[in-house]
Order: C-alpha cells, then sequence, then structure tokens
C-alpha cells in the first residue's frame, strides 16, 4: 500500500471510530445527557461530543495498531507454523475465549453470580467474529480467509480491549468494544480495496514515467 492509500484507510478508520464513539457514548450514557436534549442545551451538548470524538478517536487508532500488529503476527505465524498456522489460531481463539469468560468471572463476579452474563459477552464477540470471518470468506472467494479473520476479530479484539477488562467499568465496556469492533470488521474487509487502489496507481505511475521518457527520448 502507498503512503497516499494508508492515509486514506486510517483516516476512514479514524472518522468511523468517531462516528461510533459518539453514538455508544450518548447510548451508554444516556440517562446522564438526555436532559441536555430536552433542555437544548447545545453548548454542553457540543462540549460532550467532542469528548465521545476524541475517544472514539484513540480506540480508532488503537484498532489501527492493533490491525497492522495482527499482519505481522499472521505473516510470522505462517512462516513459522506453516500448514499449522490455522489449527494453532482456532487453538488461540478457543483459548482467549475460555480466559475471557473464566477470569473476569473469577475476578469481578459477586457471590452466587451466574457465569452466564460473562459466557454471553463471548458469544457476542464470538458470533460477530464469525460473521465478519464469513463476510470475508464471500469477498475473497478463498475459505482459507475465515479463521484468520476470525482470529483477528477475537483475539486481536479482546486484547485491545484489556485495559477495560481490567477495570470492569461498565460504562467504558461498551463504549471501548463498539469502536473497537466496528473498526476492526471495516479494516480487514475493506483492505483489499486500498491495497488495489494502490497496485492501480503504481502502474499508472508507471505508465506515465514510460511516456514521459518516450517523448523525452
Amino acid at each position: 500500500m502507498n503512503i497516499r492509500n494508508w492515509v486514506r484507510f486510517y483516516l476512514h478508520t479514524l472518522l468511523i471510530g468517531i462516528g461510533i464513539g459518539i453514538i455508544t457514548g450518548f447510548a451508554v450514557r444516556w440517562d446522564d445527557y438526555k436532559h441536555l436534549f430536552i433542555e437544548l442545551n447545545l453548548s454542553e451538548i457540543g462540549m460532550t461530543t467532542i469528548w465521545f470524538m476524541g475517544i472514539g478517536a484513540i480506540f480508532a487508532t488503537l484498532s489501527q495498531m492493533g490491525y497492522f500488529a495482527y499482519l505481522t503476527v499472521h505473516r510470522f505465524g505462517l512462516g513459522f507454523f506453516r500448514s499449522l498456522w490455522n489449527p494453532v489460531q482456532v487453538v488461540l481463539i478457543a483459548f482467549v475465549l475460555f480466559d475471557l469468560v473464566y477470569l473476569r468471572y473469577n475476578a469481578f463476579a459477586s457471590s452466587g453470580e451466574s457465569i452466564w452474563r460473562y459466557v454471553l459477552v463471548a458469544l457476542f464477540l464470538f458470533l460477530s467474529g464469525t460473521l465478519i470471518a464469513y463476510l470475508k470468506v464471500r469477498q475473497s472467494n478463498e475459505r482459507k480467509t475465515f479463521i484468520p479473520a476470525l482470529f483477528f476479530m477475537v483475539c486481536a479484539t479482546i486484547i485491545e480491549w484489556v485495559p477495560v477488562l481490567r477495570t470492569n467499568e461498565q460504562d467504558w465496556f461498551y463504549l471501548m468494544l463498539f469502536p473497537l469492533l466496528v473498526c476492526n470488521a471495516y479494516q480487514i474487509l475493506s483492505l483489499p480495496r486500498y491495497l488495489e487502489r494502490s497496485k492501480k496507481e503504481r502502474m499508472e505511475l508507471k505508465k506515465r514515467k514510460e511516456q514521459e521518457a518516450i517523448v523525452k527520448s
């Protein structure tokens, strides 16, 4: 990918993160902010929106850092494990989901609390990842992309989500999850389009240089 398309890729991811951050922020904290809309307090609404924009931008940037880290890990995994890389990813997915449930339940569950609330979070993440992985297969027409896409959507999202998982703050729990999830989904589904655009731009640049060389000669 050339620099121009990398900047586009980042900015589009950033805008998506900002948008989801604003929507999620007001949805999660609606009881705290609904009076601002009832009173039409535009200055407070504006300041709160800017706050959520900043949060969304941070999470979008974290998502992109996680995505490029994943691409590096994926290439390393293919080189080291070769044909076993997909089975290794399946094991890692199961391990990370188990830890998401077990560790959080042990750390934060009150006496007598059911484990199902923690299981449902992991199930939601797994089903969301499965949907995106299915769309990735449809996009690429290659079944082998399913496991890597699912691995990224589950494992990378949980790793990026760790700062909030450690504190278990309910509002931040959702405020961070949805921007990460949407930004990760956007990146894994849209990257091929940017790569193709970069390829076409390089070819066009090469043709122009060849034509200029012919004219000069």
